[in-house]
């Protein structure tokens, strides 16, 4: 995934890309861990077909200090600080198969056809982190129910500048991708 690429696929959707802060450097990775810095796009106020590429900080302090990486978006509307979160693949674990093995198993789930794909996300600011972003989550959809309880949001992308419009419902854009819309490997 690169630059490049986001923009233009973003052109093609005709949703205008905006940089406040600059072009951010996407750098190329294995993995984004819980406090990394990952690229987003978020709500810029007032402007329909429009978004603010920055990268932030994956979760912020809940009240217990234990980050909030994951919200659930079951009866939520999200009316503010929406945002799209930039991924090309995302991990989920299982129990194991096998009984002697004491890792859980790494499944990666990327979405076929597609070199990116966009999770819906929030935003806040914190006295602790200043700005970060949250992954919203829902049931699982019927690709990833075999290996886990919950899901994040993926987005069509027909979806994606419907959920930069916060007057958009955001229940109406929450819902699971068709049978088949992910391919799954185990790795690790």
């Amino acid at each position: 995934m690169d630059f490049a690429s986001i923009v233009e696929d973003f052109s093609d959707l005709k949703i205008k890309i905006g940089f406040a802060e600059g072009r951010p450097n996407i750098e190329a990775r294995d993995d984004i861990k819980i406090t990394d810095v990952g690229p987003l796009i978020r709500t810029v106020e007032g402007a329909r077909g429009e978004g603010d590429m920055v990268q932030r900080r994956w979760s912020w302090p809940g009240p217990n200090k234990r980050p909030v990486y994951n919200f659930r978006s079951e009866g939520r509307e999200f009316s503010s600080n929406r945002c799209l979160i930039i991924a090309d693949g995302f991990y989920e674990f299982s129990d194991p198969k096998d009984p002697k093995k004491k890792r859980k198993d790494k499944w990666l789930f990327t979405k076929k056809d597609e070199l990116f794909f966009c999770v819906a996300g929030i935003w806040r600011k914190t006295p602790e982190v200043g700005e970060a972003f949250t992954m919203l989550t829902m049931e699982p959809g019927p690709d990833i129910a075999p290996y886990h309880d919950r899901q994040i949001v993926i987005l069509e992308r027909d979806a994606w500048a419907d959920w930069l419009d916060p007057s958009m419902p955001a229940q109406s854009l929450i819902k699971a991708l068709a049978p088949g819309a992910l391919q799954v490997e185990r790795v690790g």
